[in-house]
C-alpha cells in the first residue's frame, strides 16, 4: 500500500459511496465503453454524434466540483480508509491524490477536471455529513495506482497495467469553510428550490446522490458557498 501521505484522499469517500452504484451500472458502463469500438449503422451513429455534443455541452458546463470522503475511521479489508479535510490539510503542500474511485462516471468527472478549479470537500458516511471546506485541483486525472496494489483497499483484479480502469487527480487543501454546511440544510434548500425554482433544484447531491465526485454550475457553486454567511436553516 502507498504512504498514506499521497494516497488516502480518496480511498475514503469513494469505495464507500461508489460501491453502492457499482452493482447496478458496472454493466451498463462497460457496454458503454465497448460500444465505441463497435462499428454501427449510418442511424445509431448519427444518433450517437447528437448524443456526444449534447454530453460535451453539459461537460463545459461544469468547472466546480464536489468530493466526498470519510472523516470517520472505517476498517476495508484491514486499511483505514478514513480521511477528512484536516487529514488533506496536514498533508506535504497541504496536497494529496485522489485515489479508490471505482464507479466508472465519477471517474470520468475527474477525467473532465482542469487544473485550477475549485471543489468542495465533502465530508460523507459520518453522524453529520456535508461540506467541510474548499480545494483546488493541481493536477488532472492520471493513473490510479491503487488498483494495482494488492494491499491497497481498492485493489481491482481485472485492471490491467496496459490498460488501466482508474484514474486520480490530485487536490489541494484551500481552506475550511467559514461554518460546517450540513447535508440536512443543503436538502431544504434543494427542496424549496425543486418547488419554487432556485439554483439547488437540480443539484447532484441529491439526484445523483450515490456518486462520491459529482458536478456542480456555476451557480450551484456560488450559492453554496453564500450560505457560509448566513445563519443555518
Amino acid at each position: 500500500m502507498p504512504p498514506k501521505k499521497t494516497t488516502r484522499s480518496s480511498a475514503k469517500s469513494n469505495k464507500h459511496t461508489d460501491a453502492d452504484a457499482q452493482h447496478n451500472k458496472e454493466s451498463d458502463d462497460a457496454a458503454q465503453l465497448k460500444s465505441g469500438k463497435r462499428k454501427r449503422s449510418a442511424a445509431v451513429k448519427k444518433n450517437d454524434v447528437e448524443k456526444n455534443k449534447n454530453d460535451d455541452t453539459c461537460k463545459a458546463s461544469y468547472s466546480h466540483w464536489l468530493m466526498k470522503s470519510e472523516p470517520e475511521s472505517r476498517i476495508e479489508n484491514g486499511v483505514d480508509v478514513k480521511f477528512g479535510i484536516e487529514d488533506l490539510k496536514s498533508l506535504p503542500n497541504q496536497t494529496g491524490c485522489w485515489d479508490g474511485v471505482r464507479n466508472y462516471q465519477a471517474r470520468n468527472f475527474m477525467r473532465d477536471m482542469k487544473v485550477g478549479q475549485q471543489a468542495f470537500f465533502y465530508h460523507s458516511n459520518c453522524k453529520e455529513p456535508g461540506i467541510a471546506g474548499l480545494m483546488k485541483i493541481v493536477k488532472e486525472a492520471y493513473v490510479d495506482h491503487t488498483q494495482f496494489d494488492k494491499k491497497d483497499a481498492h485493489y481491482d483484479p481485472s485492471s490491467k497495467a496496459d490498460n488501466p480502469k482508474w484514474s486520480m487527480v490530485d487536490v489541494q487543501f484551500e481552506r475550511v469553510a467559514k461554518r460546517f454546511i450540513s447535508l440536512a440544510e443543503l436538502k431544504k434548500y434543494h427542496l424549496q428550490h425543486k418547488a419554487k425554482g432556485g439554483p439547488l433544484k437540480d443539484m447532484a447531491l441529491f439526484t445523483r446522490a450515490r456518486l462520491s465526485v459529482q458536478p456542480l454550475t456555476a451557480e450551484e457553486f456560488d450559492f453554496v458557498l453564500s450560505l457560509e454567511n448566513e445563519d443555518p436553516i
